[in-house]
Formats: structure tokens, sequence, C-alpha cells
């Protein structure tokens, strides 16, 4: 570091090179070893992961007990969908991988630190006091977009897929690397769309939309969302329901989340 460098305290373009190349090191490091862990955990992991391809699955029993409460008889069709694996290395590799996935979500709130750490000299004042915030809400969002997707999403999308046939003489029987890959899929795309509020802020911020625009067209973005609730699940009008109320109001929260929050940076040398 040159010395007017020393006496700014700034970093030269290759320093910043190597600050960053320790930092991935560190990431990769504590991946590895939260998914060496996740390996070494076949058995509990799997019957968590596989669970909600059995019909006696949690959310269908909560569902039938809520309109049991409400004097309905509704009752889920039992069925049984065997996955199975047709290549040799399928599921060593779907163990692999799903231990990788894992381990790199569990090091999730450490990598967000590390990057944090390695962006937040390149904040001003103003920006660091939301920033913790921020964070912290993308990485909550996103952990019940994966919830959601786990306990109604997804099961209640394997329910209906895998028991849909054009002819009752053609049996379903679905492949594991099919079902993890529409799960995480699935995961991934909630954790997406969880973020809504996120984006609001950072372009309220930014002062490209507010919350006015937001509210005029409140009707036609509730007409996208429907779209993109049946796009993501199957064609049935409750899965649809269930994944639309939850975006709406995320939508709505955005709306407060402008209106409270994210008005435009005006002094950013504060």
């Amino acid at each position: 570091m040159s010395e007017e460098n020393q006496s700014t305290g700034m970093l030269t373009f290759g320093e910043h090179l190597d600050v960053l190349r320790r930092m991935l090191f560190r990431i990769i490091i504590v991946v590895v070893l939260l998914a060496a862990v996740v390996f070494c955990f076949k058995t509990e992991t799997f019957k968590i992961l596989l669970a909600p391809h059995d019909s006696d699955f949690c959310t269908f029993q909560w569902i039938e007990r809520l309109l049991g409460a409400m004097h309905l008889d509704f009752k889920f069709d039992d069925y049984n969908i065997p996955l199975i694996s047709t290549e040799l290395s399928a599921q060593f590799m779907t163990h692999i991988t799903v231990s990788c996935i894992l381990g790199a979500l569990f090091a999730s709130p450490y990598i967000m630190v590390e990057l944090f750490r390695f962006i937040s000299p390149a904040l001003y004042d103003s920006e660091k006091r939301y920033s913790y915030l921020v964070a912290g809400i993308i990485y909550l969002l996103f952990i019940i977009g994966l919830l959601m997707t786990y306990f109604i999403l997804f099961p209640i999308s394997f329910q209906f897929l895998a028991t849909y046939q054009v002819d009752e003489n053609i049996a379903n029987t679905i492949t594991l690397d099919s079902y993890i890959s529409t799960f995480t899929t699935l995961a991934f795309m909630m954790g997406i769309v969880f973020q809504l509020p996120v984006f609001a802020f950072i372009l309220g911020k930014m002062g490209f939309i507010d919350a006015e625009v937001l509210k005029r067209y409140r009707a036609y973005s509730f007409i996208i969302i429907m779209i993109i609730a049946a796009i993501i699940t199957p064609p049935d009008l409750f899965t649809l329901v269930m994944v639309t109320i939850p975006i709406y109001a995320l939508y709505e929260l955005s709306i407060l989340v402008l209106k409270k929050w994210a008005k435009p940076t005006e002094d950013t040398d504060s």
C-alpha cells in the first residue's frame, strides 16, 4: 500500500482483489464443512426432504383439520407415488448436490456477514444505518419463501401433478432427480418472489417508484400476481389462492414500505 493510500485508508485494486479472494476462500471452506456435516446425516436429511411426497404429510393433515373445524367434510385422496432412480450414480450425485445446496443455505448468514464486511467500506454513513436491517429482512423473506415452498406449494403441487393421469393404464413413477430439481427450483423462485418489498424499497430509494404508483396500478398488479401464481402452481383454484394471497400481501407491504421508509436519498455524503 502506498503512503497516500495508507493516509486515506484506501486499498489499491490489487489489494481489493486479495481481500475478495480471501473472503471467497473463507466462504468456500465454511460451505464445504457444513455440506460435509449434512452429507453425514443422510437418513435425517432425506427423511425431511422426501416427506412432502407422502399423502400423510403434515400440510394435508392441517388442511383437513382446519376444514373439519369449519364443519366441511374434506379428505385428500390417499396416494402412493414411488420415487425411482434410473442411473447408476444418480442417488450418490443427488446426495452430494443436496448436501452442497443445504451447506450453502446453512452458511448463508455467514456469507451475508462476509459480503457486508466487503462492501461496507464503500457505503456512506446514511446507507450503513439501514443496510443491516435490509440484509436481515432479505434473509428472513427468503427463508419464509423456502418454508412456504416446503409446507404449501411443493406438497400440493406434487399431489396434483404426480397423481394426474391422462389414462388410468399409465402409471406415474417419478425420478429422484425430477423430485429434487422441481423442489429446488420452486424454492428458489419463491425465495426471490418474497423479496418484493426489498425490491420496492431499493427502487423507491433510487426514485423510480413511490407508494402512489403502486396504489394506482394495484388492480393490474393483482392480475399479474395471479398469473405468476398460476404459472408456478398446479392448475387448481385452492393452490392458486394459497399462493396469490401471500404474494399480494407482500405487494401491500411494499406500498407501506415505500410510504414510510423508502423516500429517495438526496444527500449521499451526510
